[in-house]
């Protein structure tokens, strides 16, 4: 079964984490664990398109944007420009609400670039599912994947599910999230199209992320959708 990682990271990412991936041993993951193609982000989006470039057709790159940062902001376009196809926000890391209007430009950028907006999930005070569900709605026409589904608390994943139900524009990425059945859970109730794989990577294993899937419940077309086809309709590949 063909795979797209919809969410993953490179470089070492130190303090309390500890976790780290070379570009070396992402493309060998890939290639082991068969995922065609990683959305990739890195706070430098210099080594982002360093790896694009020297992986063709393999990496979806996802401009990490920090709000508080205007300089990531205006250099939006330029990366667009130069095969970018997503944006990366992390209210968690940058320590902003994920409901701000200082995010308003960054949505109405990428609605003008019809390029769709990678959050972070799960973590108080700054990503909770409702704060997202509220950015979606103040953007309608800019797709947003709430990365994690709500993360590893039991009511924010409940929560991710009841705010894509709610916003048709906002669409659940699973990895980091621990309950195989929300996965069935938000296939059929929330829409086979907006429910999508992804690692992760190096916070979390493909082996992990992919047998939440294959234990899920759902049948082999569905898991195809969430594997493969539902992040490459997101990402217009």
């Amino acid at each position: 079964m063909k795979i797209i990682d919809g969410h993953a990271h490179i470089g070492y990412i130190g303090g309390w984490a500890n976790v780290g991936i070379n570009e070396e041993e992402l493309i060998a993951q890939m290639d082991r664990y068969g995922i065609e193609k990683t959305a990739l982000c890195t706070e430098d989006n210099e080594v982002t398109c360093g790896v694009m470039r020297r992986n063709p057709g393999r990496i979806i790159g996802c401009v990490y944007v920090n709000p508080l940062n205007p300089a990531t902001v205006d250099a939006m376009e330029d990366y667009f420009a130069r095969g970018f196809t997503a944006v990366k926000l992390n209210p968690l890391r940058h320590g902003y609400c994920a409901d701000s209007e200082m995010l308003d430009p960054i949505l109405e950028k990428a609605e003008k670039y019809n390029v769709p907006v990678c959050i972070h999930s799960g973590h108080p005070p700054y990503s909770l599912p409702w704060q997202i569900g509220l950015l979606a709605e103040r953007h309608p026409n800019v797709k947003i994947m709430m990365i994690h589904m709500g993360h590893g608390h039991g009511v924010y994943i409940d929560a991710a599910i009841k705010m894509a139900r709610r916003y048709p524009n906002l669409y659940l990425e699973m990895s980091g999230m621990p309950m195989p059945g929300k996965i069935k859970e938000a296939y059929e109730t929330v829409g086979a199209d907006r429910v999508m794989f992804g690692t992760d990577t190096p916070f979390h294993h493909p082996t992990v992320e992919i047998q939440k899937v294959l234990t899920c419940g759902l049948a082999e077309e569905a898991l195809g959708d969430i594997f493969y086809g539902n992040a490459a309709r997101f990402f217009r590949l």
